[in-house]
């Protein structure tokens, strides 16, 4: 098969598939696994060049509404009438079962895969059920105006099995605009940046602390630049990204968690 991928958690699905190799163009920010890297890129997720993906001949392309504004990528693909599969997960789950659904639509057999995936899950939650506290985590998205992860989002899931709690769980939503003031008043244990669309290396923690009022927040010691790459895309990726958290906050419950081996074998 000839497969296109237009954004980035679907292009890492396909590699714990070990599919990358039917890929024949992926979007400009999909960075994983290094196997990609000679692919022609077809342009910014929410503004791919369509004439060049279509000139590629794709027996397939994956999208995702997982990503704002994509729906006019989809459009374009069914007035084109290109052949295409519209994932939108916003839990653990549904990652799980979006592994198998690609798998089914490329002709292959996701489910060794996708059970050690399901399995590291209940290890994390295992791990997150002893911790004896239960901290309340601030992901930050963007800082101006501020944006956050609501309940219904994979963060939420994320923060409860490793034995915490979204600081703005309590609002049914996928993506949460508020400001510096609210957040100061529900008064988080940790500060967690993970910027969309910004490289871990350009997140400022020093703008957080400049904040009205947020020197007097317990968190203002407690605030940490997360890989966006890890918390922000939908793909079993946010695994490492949960071990990585666990750690943070409940050493003594994760410090001897390793990654699984259907991810150490995309990093080597």
């Amino acid at each position: 098969m000839r497969i296109i991928s237009i954004c980035p958690s679907n292009t890492e699905l396909l590699a714990f598939l070990d599919a990358e190799h039917l890929l024949v163009g992926v979007d400009d920010y999909s960075d994983w696994p290094k196997e990609i890297t000679t692919l022609p890129r077809l342009g910014p997720d929410l503004s791919i060049r369509m004439d060049e993906l279509e000139a590629l001949q794709p027996d397939l392309v994956l999208a995702s509404l997982s990503v704002p504004g994509m729906e006019r990528n989809i459009d374009e693909l069914v007035r084109r009438k290109i052949p295409h599969l519209i994932l939108d997960p916003q839990s653990l789950e549904e990652i799980g079962q979006d592994l198998l659904k690609v798998a089914h639509a490329c002709g292959l057999d996701a489910t060794t895969v996708h059970n050690e995936y399901l399995a590291v899950i209940e290890d994390i939650k295992t791990r997150g059920q002893l911790a004896a506290t239960r901290p309340s985590l601030y992901w930050e998205w963007w800082p101006k105006p501020v944006f956050t992860p609501g309940n219904i989002n994979w963060l939420t899931e994320i923060s409860a099995i490793t034995g915490a709690r979204n600081l703005f769980d309590d609002t049914d939503s996928a993506n949460i605009q508020t400001d510096w003031a609210d957040v100061l008043e529900r008064q988080p244990d940790y500060i967690l940046l993970a910027w969309v669309g910004i490289l871990t290396a350009k997140v400022k923690p020093e703008l957080v602390k400049k904040r009205p009022g947020w020197d007097d927040m317990t968190a203002i010691n407690h605030i940490h630049v997360m890989e966006e790459e890890l918390y922000c895309r939908p793909s079993p990726r946010l695994i490492e990204g949960a071990i990585r958290l666990g750690k943070l906050i409940h050493p003594n419950e994760f410090n001897d968690m390793e990654l699984p081996r259907f991810i150490k074998e995309k990093q080597i």
